[in-house]
């Protein structure tokens, strides 16, 4: 009888702990079902004018014969009407004088985070600059240098802590660079995050500036940027541009990151060192691990390519214009380096006066079409505003490159002939297909499943609708 009872009360509470382990995990899965719902990457908000924008870099010391704000500031009317948003200036601080590269030194090697270089002009005349942008509908970020200073900037003998030393106790350029007109920050230092926080704050709340192309980012701490976008939004919405090429950038602190990958792709199959395989590892890549919302600069050139790896016409050979006009119809946001647009055929000098030679050129009027292409054809709008890129299989596929971007609104087919033969496609399936618009010539074109493109050699064709 004692046995029974025993055996009653086991099996009684086995019933009351497998009831109330149920009602636990019942309750589990509805206290985290709301974990299972997939949260965007990108945490910040990009500011609404940036839906569309494309970006312009100025080399002040370059952009004019007097390299100054208010020789530059006349050209806004022509930027304006190129097509141009938000114009990037190199940086305009006063430039170190100890280990000084050249006669006038590098822009980024920063003497004092508050000055305006005298090279310029003054601050006057660069809020001056800023505020005519503004008036046109154009927005100015200013090229920021957090990861080292000129070697007499003050900040090294006001606050010797806040550079990092190397195993001989002495400061030091940033390791494995050739920077020896700069030395490291070290940003460890609650003091120096500080310090760089509030020098970028002044830069948007005294002078205007709408936000920043921060010089190698990923050197710098993440953290920090992160604590510094929340900061710079508190003042109003900004833009930034990372140069730098990590997904992590996009969550909290940027808005836009260098596609250096891109670039490296494209000189390649422009260079016959590789065929269109290399930009559909680009493609495959961003589309499966960085967030549909991370913006990513696309260009032919910089101040850096432009030293290193020649002109437009040096680095891209024949295949430049479709190199442009892929750089502005493929998924991502376009760079222009001030003087493409009047096919600049010199490298331009780093640390001496090099002004660029201004005349009207073909590339500039295609640019001008490209851009006024992207800012009415929503498809071809920036993050979360266009469309994906989707592949169209083509027949020739080590060669031509071919895909669709289309929302509800709008749609493009794009097709590109990258190598030196003429190339006779056709094309698989019937996303393509339907009544479009060249880009080219305007002329209206019916596309069915059975439609065959000649190509010339690195030539492209854009269809619209």
């Amino acid at each position: 009888m004692v046995y029974e009872m025993k055996q009653s009360q086991i099996l009684k509470s086995a019933t009351v702990c497998l009831i109330l382990g149920i009602l636990a995990f019942s309750q589990a899965i509805l206290a985290t079902g709301a974990t299972y719902e997939p949260e965007p990457y990108v945490k910040i908000e990009h500011p609404d004018w940036s839906r569309n924008a494309v970006i312009y870099q100025i080399n002040t010391r370059q952009f004019t014969p007097e390299g100054t704000f208010a020789a530059a500031e006349k050209h806004l009317p022509r930027l304006k009407e190129l097509g141009v948003d938000i114009l990037w200036l190199m940086p305009v601080q006063e430039i170190g004088l100890k280990n000084r590269k050249g006669k006038l030194g590098s822009p980024y090697s920063i003497r004092d985070y508050y000055s305006v270089n005298a090279e310029y002009g003054d601050l006057d005349s660069l809020k001056s600059f800023v505020a005519q942008a503004h008036e046109l509908g154009m927005r100015v970020i200013l090229d920021w240098v957090a990861n080292h200073t000129a070697w007499d900037n003050p900040l090294r003998e006001q606050h010797p802590e806040w550079y990092a030393r190397d195993w001989n106790g002495d400061f030091h350029p940033p390791a494995w660079t050739d920077w020896d007109d700069t030395i490291q920050l070290d940003y460890s230092q609650p003091g120096l995050r500080q310090y760089m926080t509030e020098a970028m704050k002044w830069w948007v709340s005294e002078v205007g500036m709408d936000g920043f192309r921060c010089d190698v980012a990923g050197f710098v701490p993440l953290d920090f940027w992160e604590q510094l976008r929340s900061e710079l939004d508190a003042i109003r919405p900004v833009f930034m541009l990372a140069e730098w090429d990590t997904r992590d950038l996009h969550a909290r602190a940027f808005d836009t990151t260098y596609a250096w990958s891109w670039y490296e792709a494209m000189h390649r199959i422009a260079m016959g060192k590789a065929d269109v395989g290399a930009l559909n590892v680009f493609h495959y890549r961003d589309e499966n691990s960085w967030p549909r919302d991370a913006m990513r600069m696309l260009f032919v050139s910089n101040h850096d390519k432009n030293s290193w790896e020649g002109t437009q016409f040096e680095a891209f050979g024949e295949a430049l214009e479709s190199a442009i006009v892929l750089s502005v119809v493929s998924k991502g946001m376009p760079l222009i380096y001030n003087g493409q647009e009047a096919g600049n055929t010199k490298r331009l000098e780093f640390f001496e006066r090099d002004p660029i030679e201004w005349r009207e050129h073909p590339i500039g009027d295609l640019y001008q079409r490209l851009f006024a292409l992207k800012k009415s054809n929503t498809a071809l709008w920036n993050g979360r505003w266009g469309a994906d890129m989707i592949q169209v299989v083509n027949s020739s596929p080590s060669h031509v490159f071919s895909f669709v971007r289309a929302n509800e609104n709008n749609r493009v087919f794009a097709v590109f002939n990258f190598s030196d033969q003429i190339q006779n496609v056709s094309f698989e399936g019937a996303l393509f297909t339907g009544s479009y618009r060249d880009f080219a010539s305007g002329a209206e074109i019916e596309l069915d499943e059975k439609a065959m493109l000649e190509l010339e050699p690195w030539s492209y064709r854009v269809f619209t609708r």
